[in-house]
């Protein structure tokens, strides 16, 4: 796959983008404002923990720059991933793949439901920041797990960014490597984002560490009872994320960019979806719970 765009190129976006353009690739990067700006006039500079090196890319505003796209990256917010499916939704060309690169575990279904697209689902590992418009920066990871279903598309587009020298593991169990991903999520964007704190000291501080593992014993349990076949246990994860946070750094998650920046978080897909569906599967869910409220809180103070 060769011509590619990315619909909402924030950090996620603007990392796989970029590296999928200094892998060869045509890329459109659909973004807003003096990101889109920059992007357009000098393409993108990464500033990854690997390399620092600018790449050409095309940049629009306009989704219908969707149109001759062999495979579209959505990345824009869970809060817009229904608007921006219809908005793409015209302008994709027969045979095109939609791969959701987003946050939580029900992109897809709302995708479908929105416009009838079967886009693919992605589980997106990378720390990234856009620290000034028109650069990214890469502070950690940076791979994808994708599912092996259908199997043509995934293992083409797996293909692409393994030649991009980006990792793509294929997997039969999507919906649980999600879920994991959002136990990942819900155990540290919201920490991070109220104590104004990196991954790693929120990791070592007994106290926050201490709510980042009955975080992860929660939305595992909230898993469990969705009938959702995890990948590893609750222990085993534990373990593997507090380890990835101290890897991590001084970076901050998103919900803590967003913050910072004054816009809405993807909360309610994360923290707040662990505690809604806890409530339908009646699995109690207080720390999801309050983490959610307290985010919103922060978010209502800054309108």
């Amino acid at each position: 796959m060769q011509r590619i765009a990315v619909m909402g190129a924030g950090a996620v976006g603007s990392f796989f983008g970029g590296m999928l353009a200094r892998g060869g690739a045509e890329v459109t990067l659909i973004a807003r404002g003096p990101h889109q700006e920059a992007l357009a006039r000098d393409g993108l500079f990464i500033d990854s923990i690997h390399f620092q090196e600018r790449v050409r890319v095309r940049a629009s505003t306009e989704a219908a720059a969707v149109r001759g796209a062999e495979l579209v990256l959505l990345c824009v917010k869970t809060l817009d991933t229904e608007s921006a499916a219809r908005s793409i939704a015209p302008h994709l060309v027969p045979g095109a793949v939609v791969l959701s690169l987003q946050n939580g575990v029900d992109n897809v279904e709302k995708i479908r439901a929105a416009t009838g697209m079967q886009a693919l689902p992605a589980v997106v590992y990378v720390a990234a920041s856009l620290p000034e418009p028109g650069r990214v920066r890469h502070a950690g990871r940076g791979d994808l797990v994708l599912g092996d279903s259908p199997r043509e598309p995934a293992a083409a587009i797996a293909a692409t960014f393994e030649r991009a020298g980006v990792p793509c593991r294929l997997t039969d169990n999507i919906q649980g490597e999600l879920w994991q991903k959002l136990v990942l999520n819900c155990a540290s964007n919201a920490v991070t984002a109220l104590s104004r704190a990196g991954y790693a000291a929120a990791a070592r501080n007994p106290f926050t560490r201490q709510t980042m593992i009955q975080a992860v014993e929660e939305t595992m349990n909230v898993a469990r009872a969705a009938g959702v076949r995890m990948p590893v246990d609750t222990q085993e994860l534990t373990a593997k994320l507090l380890k990835l946070f101290e890897s991590y750094g001084e970076a901050v998650s998103s919900t803590a960019q967003d913050l910072a920046r004054g816009k809405r978080t993807e909360i309610d897909a994360l923290n707040g979806y662990v505690a809604r569906r806890g409530a339908q599967l009646g699995v109690p869910a207080p720390v999801n719970q309050t983490l959610h409220a307290l985010v919103k809180l922060v978010e209502d103070t800054l309108k």
